[in-house]
């Protein structure tokens, strides 16, 4: 099943990053815009399933926008506002936004009002799974389930940012992945100054493989570049 992508839209940084930190943990996939003109990049760089925005933006506000994306897409929408102003909600739920939430919000509320907007919104398609499993040093990795199984026959199952990192350094054993390259992968967002995710994921998937003292260095680091996997595949 696919996992819903939400789109903040939001200029003020802290709440933005606040957004993303509430709905990725979660479970969702999330990417960011702090105006327009990033939200359509995002649009047409992404499946969007769900975009929560602030309406008090830089240039085209949230209710312009708003009318603009109800011409061309189909997604669904949650407006915040530090405003609680009673003609800026009816403007925006006439405009087309499914919902309505005015700052200081509970988070708890809004992640429920977005996962029941996105239960009765976002439509799985009915696929016929199939197995696909990587195979590397009498270790499985399973697309399917995102269980990692050692050459013990130990299964465990890969929290998503782990799994997807290590998916992509699969596809391409020896190539040097730079942080950048493995938290668009991961996330879909960009580095941030000081942003450890990535670090502190590759040392969760490295302990995986540390059985015992004898295993064989699986993800190398690349001082001032990145990460890359120098494990062997098997077919």
């Amino acid at each position: 099943m696919q996992t819903p992508v939400i789109l903040i839209v939001e200029d003020e940084e802290v709440t933005r990053l606040n957004l993303v930190s509430l709905f990725e943990g979660e479970g969702y996939d999330v990417v960011e815009a702090v105006n327009g003109e990033e939200m359509n990049q995002k649009l047409a760089e992404y499946k969007v399933n769900l975009i929560v925005m602030d309406i008090n933006l830089p240039g085209k506000n949230g209710l312009i926008l708003a009318r603009e994306l109800r011409q061309k897409e189909n997604v669904g929408l949650i407006f915040l506002t530090g405003r609680d102003s009673e003609v800026d909600r009816i403007l925006g739920l006439e405009i087309g936004a499914d919902d309505y939430l005015t700052k200081p919000f509970n988070p708890r509320e809004l992640t429920i009002r977005a996962r029941n907007l996105l239960n009765r919104t976002v439509v799985q398609p009915v696929v016929e799974e199939h197995k696909s499993v990587v195979k590397f040093n009498g270790w499985v990795l399973d697309e399917n389930s995102r269980n990692l199984t050692s050459p013990e026959g130990v299964s465990r199952r890969l929290p998503k940012g782990e799994y997807r990192a290590l998916r992509l350094m699969l596809d391409s054993p020896g190539k040097i992945f730079t942080r950048e390259q493995l938290i668009r992968h991961m996330t879909g967002r960009e580095l941030r100054a000081n942003d450890r995710t990535v670090d502190v994921t590759i040392r969760r998937i490295r302990k995986h493989f540390e059985s015992d003292v004898d295993s064989p260095e699986l993800i190398s680091t690349i001082h001032g570049e990145g990460y890359r996997f120098v494990g062997k595949l098997e077919k």
